[in-house]
């Protein structure tokens, strides 16, 4: 459980104006927040474009991650998708390029009751011999994991640790509370970013920030204050957190992914991070006033852009 607390963010895969694979500002991003301090990083989430990556992708930013980080801290690998057996394919594929764990979501699509979900985990659990951590994003997969559930699960050897991203911290303060009552089997991450400091106060074991990729030292300095019970600190640096992450909300007419992780991506490429916000199809990269506001958020946060605002986006839609 030790190899997977702290800070574990989700990797942003930068892409080229082209739609490949940028390697060099992958390996520019993930040095990054290693440089920061991270205490492991998670590849093939939603901030990572799982959804959108066919299999050879797939491979092909595992593959990367794992060179790129050479053991400096643990990556764990999404396997996200809509049933058992194939869920099971891209684990296998993961444990042959090197990750040091997998993180499943429940099954979606041919949707199930709790006996299916659990059986899902039990069957990846016996498939791939490497810690299985649960993913908990029921925005995205219909259903919400039970703490009852996910502890029974974490008792019994299947899962490893469990990460939140159901923004239901009611339950996320029952699931620290009945995983602490059991013995703590789960290392518990909560990924929701403008509340840490709140699940810190219920007993997190970490974080697993998207914004993390544009910050990922004030997450560090947050995780560290937490261990030394430096509670001003945590809540100090939850502030200048909630308002960067404000740059998800000044954008105009974009919605959902394009405008969450687009604003992570341009945030990043005005930070001279990464060298392209372009976003997967067909998902719309973000230009002109949208790219001027997240900039001028990032300026009023103390993290001026390096990066003329007007040269992010537009070589994409060029004629």
């Amino acid at each position: 459980m030790a190899l997977f607390t702290g800070v574990i963010p989700p990797v942003v895969t930068p892409l080229t104006d082209s739609g490949e694979l940028d390697t060099a500002s992958y390996e520019r991003s993930l040095n990054r927040m290693i440089d920061a301090g991270v205490d492991g990083l998670f590849v093939l989430g939603s901030s990572s474009e799982v959804a959108f990556s066919t299999d050879a992708r797939r491979e092909e930013i595992i593959r990367e991650a794992v060179r790129i980080v050479g053991g400096r801290v643990p990556v764990l690998v999404g396997c996200i998708d809509t049933e058992t057996n194939r869920v099971i394919e891209h684990a296998k594929t993961a444990a042959r390029l090197g990750a040091d764990a997998i993180v499943a979501t429940a099954p979606f699509y041919a949707l199930g009751g709790l006996k299916e979900i659990e059986r899902h985990f039990r069957k990846i659990h016996e498939a791939v011999d490497l810690p299985l951590l649960a993913y908990d994003i029921p925005v995205c997969v219909h259903v919400k994991l039970p703490p009852a559930l996910l502890v029974t699960l974490g008792k019994d050897g299947v899962l490893a640790g469990v990460k939140d991203s159901s923004g239901d911290d009611v339950s996320f303060r029952f699931l620290t509370q009945d995983n602490e009552r059991a013995g703590h089997p789960l290392t518990v991450l909560t990924g929701h970013e403008v509340v840490v400091d709140g699940a810190y106060l219920s007993g997190a074991d970490g974080c697993v920030p998207g914004l993390g990729n544009v910050d990922p030292v004030s997450y560090v300095k947050q995780w560290q204050a937490y261990q030394k019970g430096d509670w001003e600190e945590v809540r100090a640096l939850q502030n200048h957190l909630t308002d960067l992450m404000r740059i998800v909300l000044v954008t105009q007419g974009l919605t959902g992914f394009a405008a969450g992780i687009g604003a992570f991506k341009t945030a990043m490429a005005l930070l001279g991070v990464i060298d392209s916000n372009r976003m997967p199809e067909p998902v719309e990269t973000l230009v002109g006033d949208n790219v001027l506001a997240i900039a001028q958020q990032l300026q009023a946060c103390g993290m001026p852009p390096v990066v003329d605002p007007a040269t992010v986006g537009t070589s994409i839609y060029a004629e």
